[in-house]
């Protein structure tokens, strides 16, 4: 009974994702005015994403090599979904903080990182590893499997949740000074382009906390797994895949549905008949919408 609840909440809160992260592609593909080198790095962690919640669905242990299959792809794209954030990250910091406009001949050097790094942690990951019996195919039984997976996922994770954290506390502290200095200064044309960037930029330092949200239960039950495996918590469980698998709906709606993004659904949308608008959500209703993609 357990299981076929996790499974439920498996399917559903991937299917979420799925959609957020299909919006996002989709809004990419479709909108010219988006394709600037910053919101390009938010379309490929969408890709990731949705790759990922896709393979998290289909997922059936009762097929053996199908199953091998598809665990090793979900893990190939949610490892590469993280990384991805320390790509904009990083983008950002070296714009913000060190002043460099270079970063956009570095995306050859992102995908190499990216794609390379999450096929090198699948291949190692299929050392002692024996997927397929668990809730659904990505889970793992046998010690050495379970400590290859944390080695594989988690360690990676927490190195990226570390990264980004550490990289948004300097951009967002370089944004403070320039504020500073601009009202030490009375510079008002400084002063508002300032404010301009901190209001796009202090949301952003709390997306690290979309990985901790995402994948703190996830952690703390591996460890709890390889401690005592055979008690299982099943709130513990409940929350790890429950908040595992909406990760594709937080990026999708944290990084990808800003204020660019309305205006273009927007400006679609303005030709429309007033009473069919009025059933839009507010946020798509806005008329003057200030750009939140720092311009690189």
């Amino acid at each position: 009974a357990n299981d076929r609840i996790l499974t439920s909440l498996n399917t559903g809160a991937s299917t979420l994702s799925f959609a957020g992260s299909t919006f996002i592609v989709l809004c990419y593909v479709l909108f010219k005015e988006l394709r600037k080198f910053s919101f390009k790095l938010v379309f490929f962690l969408a890709l990731a994403d949705m790759l990922c919640s896709f393979f998290n669905i289909i997922g059936d242990p009762s097929q053996g090599f199908f199953c091998y299959a598809q665990g090793y792809s979900t893990h190939f794209f949610c490892v590469a979904s993280f990384l991805w954030t320390t790509t904009i990250a990083f983008t950002l910091h070296r714009t913000v903080v060190r002043h460099k406009t270079d970063v956009e001949d570095l995306e050859p050097m992102f995908h190499l990182y990216v794609w390379g790094t999450s096929l090198f942690v699948t291949v190692i990951r299929s050392i002692g590893n024996d997927p397929g019996l668990g809730v659904w195919c990505w889970s793992e039984t046998g010690r050495t499997g379970k400590v290859v997976h944390f080695i594989t996922f988690y360690a990676p994770l927490w190195g990226a949740i570390l990264f980004n954290g550490l990289t948004y506390f300097q951009v967002i502290r370089m944004i403070n000074n320039a504020t500073r200095m601009a009202v030490g200064m009375s510079d008002r044309s400084q002063l508002s382009d300032a404010r301009a960037d901190m209001k796009a930029l202090n949301r952003w330092g709390y997306y690290p906390l979309i990985l901790i949200g995402s994948w703190a239960f996830g952690t703390i039950n591996r460890i709890h797994d390889f401690i005592e495996p055979g008690r299982k918590i099943f709130w513990l469980s409940f929350l790890d895949v429950g908040m595992a698998a909406l990760m594709g709906l937080f990026n999708s709606i944290a990084y990808g549905l800003n204020s660019s993004v309305r205006r273009a659904i927007h400006e679609r949308l303005d030709p429309w008949p007033e009473r069919l608008r009025r059933w839009l959500p507010a946020a798509l209703r806005l008329r003057s919408l200030p750009s939140e993609l720092v311009p690189l």
